[in-house]
């Protein structure tokens, strides 16, 4: 999958981010080694300065953690992993109903909308 980094946000903020995603959706499982930070940064194409950054700030975080010759492993602690899911998508919840707020759509009515979208085989239409 692309990395799609852009120049709005810090880019060693972006790259957390995409390790973290990768991590609570399996693409890399728990005690899993995560590639080289040269491979890494070469797949991102960004500097190796960079992706050190945010490696080292998972790390502080307990989500990666470091081997002295052996590289970089993912946590196995599967309850730390699961929290961050969850906050991660409290968050996406939260930024979705300011957005909806924002269109005059209020909490209950955008949890309706969902509700019916999900219900029904075409996710396109949404009927109000």
């Amino acid at each position: 999958m692309p990395w799609n980094l852009n120049s709005d946000r810090p880019i060693f903020i972006q790259i957390i981010e995409r390790i973290q995603t990768d991590i609570i959706s399996g693409v890399y499982k728990p005690g899993d080694k995560l590639p080289s930070v040269r491979e890494l940064a070469q797949e991102a194409s960004v500097n190796p300065n960079t992706m050190q950054k945010a490696l080292s700030e998972l790390e502080r975080t307990g989500l990666v953690y470091s081997q002295r010759t052996s590289g970089r492993f993912i946590t196995e602690d599967t309850a730390m992993i699961e929290n961050l899911k969850s906050e991660l998508a409290k968050e996406i919840i939260e930024q979705f109903l300011d957005r909806m707020k924002k269109l005059g759509i209020q909490k209950e009515e955008a949890i309706s909308l969902i509700s019916e979208i999900s219900k029904g085989d075409n996710h396109d239409t949404i009927r109000m």
